[in-house]
């Protein structure tokens, strides 16, 4: 547990970079594919969340979004950070971003963080101890699909996924009570931990996206699990989906029909 406070404490401290954030968009820069930016803050926060964990935690390893070259997972802790998930809403001034931090143990996830700084947000979990916004236990809600609200992601730079996501959201958008679209994959993750969502899909995400995210989630009660219904990686790419045990239902009937 006191380690699991050393790493809300630097994340909060992350979280002010963020917010004292100036000319933003003057600093951004292109990364491949289309409408796939990181920004110079992107960098100033995942270089001092590697620095000030490096003093917390001095074992673990660390794989960053915007690091070129990151160790294998598998063996060992190792920190797995997205500094700014929701890079584009950052650049814009939206307010839906968020850093995400979460620490594997052998491969599988064991803490996780992520912090809103703009609501004041704070999700947490580790393992077998539960899943909490800043002092409050939370879990999953128990409605049904159609009492609930279904979350979606596409990036523009994963352009063949594009129609299929779309067509995804439209079906769970006819069996549900509305769909939403934030740009953030982690706070997604939250939202449906704490039980304002009941299902949560994208057709592919990065390790840094969901890491955390997936132990604060299973904490709170929700399953996660590659779109195909498989047990979830953090070596590579794949496609998630997390919710309560009825919106999985209607998730793998849904998305059997559509390919």
């Amino acid at each position: 547990m006191e380690l699991l406070q050393g790493i809300i404490a630097v994340v909060r401290e992350a979280g002010e970079i963020m917010l004292n954030a100036e000319h933003i968009e003057e600093t951004v820069e292109e990364k491949s594919g289309r409408a796939n930016y990181v920004t110079a803050y992107d960098k100033k926060v995942q270089a001092f969340l590697f620095d000030r964990l490096a003093g917390v935690f001095p074992d673990a390893a660390f794989i960053g979004e915007e690091k070129e070259e990151n160790p294998p997972v598998s063996e060992g802790y190792v920190f797995i950070i997205d500094p700014i998930d929701g890079t584009t809403n950052f650049m814009k001034g939206y307010c839906a971003s968020c850093i995400s931090v979460g620490l594997l143990k052998d491969g599988q996830p064991y803490m996780g963080v992520v912090y809103n700084p703009y609501l004041d947000e704070m999700f947490s979990a580790e393992k077998g101890r539960g899943a909490f916004r800043n002092e409050s236990k939370i879990h999953v809600s128990d409605h049904e699909l159609k009492e609930g609200i279904v979350l979606f992601g596409t990036a523009p730079y994963n352009e063949e996924l594009s129609k299929r996501s779309f067509s995804l959201a439209y079906e769970f958008f006819e069996r549900s009570l509305d769909v939403r679209r934030s740009g953030s994959a982690a706070i997604d993750l939250c939202n449906v931990a704490c039980g304002r969502a009941e299902l949560y899909f994208e057709l592919l995400l990065s390790p840094w996206d969901y890491a955390a995210g997936a132990l604060i989630l299973t904490e709170a009660g929700g399953k996660i699990m590659t779109a195909d219904g498989k047990e979830l990686t953090y070596e590579k790419k794949c496609g998630v989906v997390a919710g309560n045990e009825k919106a999985l239902q209607v998730w793998t009937e849904v998305a059997s029909d559509i390919r």
